[in-house]
């Protein structure tokens, strides 16, 4: 496959993040990856990720930036909150997002990414 239809978002320090590029890396399949610390996210992709998969499977409520979140947001929290969170903070996206070809994989599991590239 080509680096072109495979993207893996995140940050690079992420734990999950490492995992999954080393699984790519070692299974021989190109990938871009797309650094939210630098480059952002923009809400037209926000959207469409939230279309296939749900807000609540993107919108990472474990780490540690959702843990300063606002208990009151907290409380309140739909699709339109979500999506203005994960906009001004993207380390509060659930990582890794692969996409490829139309599919969008949220997290990773080996079985899941060898599922995907079989």
């Amino acid at each position: 496959m080509t680096s072109a239809t495979n993207r893996i978002f995140g940050i690079p320090n992420c734990d999950t993040m490492k995992k999954a590029r080393a699984w790519l890396k070692e299974h021989d399949i190109e990938y871009e990856f797309h650094d939210y610390k630098k480059a952002g996210i923009d809400e037209d992709t926000l959207r469409q990720w939230t279309s296939v998969t749900g807000w609540e499977t993107l919108l990472n409520r474990r780490g540690t930036t959702w843990r300063k979140v606002p208990e009151d947001v907290k409380e309140n929290i739909n699709e339109t909150v979500a999506i203005e969170l994960m906009l001004d903070n993207p380390s509060i996206i659930k990582r890794p997002v692969l996409t490829t070809g139309d599919r969008i994989e949220v997290g990773f599991k080996p079985e899941q990414y060898a599922e995907v590239f079989k």
